[in-house]
């Protein structure tokens, strides 16, 4: 299935080999919100996160938050959210005054879906049960708390402000706020982390119910304390044997992996997660936060705004500090680096239907990677196999050109 047509507008990209239809349906979209402070810089982490001052600019950073917001209305084309993620840095630092200002003036500017999925990232060690009630009330539905250990020596290591008590203890108090819906995040492959270590984790983990669990391998990424201090990691064959047993475990529990690192109970998927990997839009605002937005002219522009605190919220800088549009070239891979992360890959008409591009111009990559064992031969889907989920950079390779 195409979208090409004689009646369609055609654009060219950067190095386009061939015309790019419009985009007559745009896809859903979505808002990122970044809050960029945190009580400390953990030494793995290598997101945009800062170590907060005992009082937050939080008024000037609501206003500049929203100020960013209007720069990028131009695109939303009338189209309502679907969802909502806080991330960070640590957003649950932030008042719930602050994050209900937030929310009204984002709902003024842009209608939110009837069934809209509001998610905000939280720290055990930030708990407080009087503000994660006002957080529900103001109709955040979804928590993501990152507990990543319920051991103290793992804890200590990871540089985490929390205990594991504090981490069994803010599950309890999330479901007292009245949030039904809720994520653990939660690491293996940690120093000194042997087989038992990580199933006791997962163990305790499951049994505080979470409907959805983000369960990765501790990775060191450059610019982190890690990658210049290396801590000791698990050898390869205990990180294989964690892999399979943990797996096993949560699909004893009913967990379903649907991703790479992200496992639910039925009907539990994080929405805003699978519009990110379905190649949906998503604005971005916020120091360092990036947005992929669609244009009815096929147009597909990615954008990433200012990245120091200080810096996004100087009235004389600008919020964006870049943008780029998607050549024709580079399509294949920006929409498969996404979409076959999900386990079930995703029906093959959303190729066109969400880049405006011919199936036809996936044919060399395709065939290369079903021949390597790296992609199933199904006509209808892109699914990567077993064999392809787990050399994924592998499998991508073939569709760079």
């Amino acid at each position: 299935m195409t979208r090409e047509s004689s009646a369609s507008p055609l654009i060219f990209g950067g190095d386009a080999q061939s015309p790019r239809a419009a985009l007559p349906v745009l896809p859903p979209l979505a808002l990122y919100i970044h809050i960029p402070w945190c009580v400390r810089k953990c030494p793995y982490c290598d997101f945009n996160s800062h170590t907060a001052s005992p009082v937050l600019p939080e008024e000037e950073y609501v206003d500049a938050l929203l100020a960013d917001l209007d720069q990028d209305l131009h695109a939303v084309y009338g189209r309502e959210l679907s969802s909502i993620f806080f991330g960070g840095g640590t957003p649950s630092l932030f008042s719930a005054d602050s994050l209900g200002r937030l929310l009204k003036g984002v709902e003024q500017r842009i209608p939110f879906a009837s069934d809209i999925e509001i998610t905000l990232e939280a720290n055990p060690g930030t708990f407080e049960q009087d503000k994660f009630v006002a957080y529900r009330k103001l109709g955040i539905n979804r928590l993501s708390i990152g507990i990543q250990s319920f051991q103290q020596e793992k804890l200590q290591a990871l540089g985490r402000i929390h205990n594991g008590d504090e981490a069994v203890r803010a599950a309890g108090m999330a479901r007292q706020a009245g949030f039904d819906n809720f994520n653990l995040d939660l690491m293996h492959g940690l120093p000194n982390q042997s087989l038992d270590d990580a199933l006791a984790d997962l163990r305790t983990a499951i049994a505080l119910k979470p409907t959805h669990l983000s369960w990765y391998q501790l990775t060191l990424e450059p610019n982190t304390v890690f990658w210049n201090q290396p801590p000791t990691l698990p050898e390869d064959d205990t990180l294989w044997d964690i892999q399979e047993a943990g797996q096993a475990l949560l699909v004893e529990h009913g967990y379903a992996q649907y991703e790479v690192s992200a496992y639910a109970l039925p009907g539990r998927l994080a929405r805003h997660n699978l519009n990110y990997w379905s190649f949906g839009d998503f604005i971005g605002i916020g120091a360092g936060a990036h947005g992929k937005l669609s244009h009815p002219d096929g147009r597909i522009i990615r954008t990433w705004k200012t990245r120091l605190p200080k810096d996004y919220l100087n009235p004389a800088k600008s919020f964006q500090a870049g943008e780029k549009a998607l050549g024709n070239d580079e399509m294949p891979f920006e929409f498969l680096m996404n979409a076959l992360r999900l386990t079930e890959g995703v029906e093959s008409r959303l190729y066109p239907e969400r880049t405006g591009m011919t199936l036809e111009s996936l044919a060399e990559g395709r065939r290369e990677a079903e021949q390597s064992g790296l992609l199933q031969v199904e006509p209808s889907l892109l699914v990567a196999t077993e064999r392809g989920q787990l050399f994924l950079n592998d499998l991508l390779q073939k569709f760079l050109t």
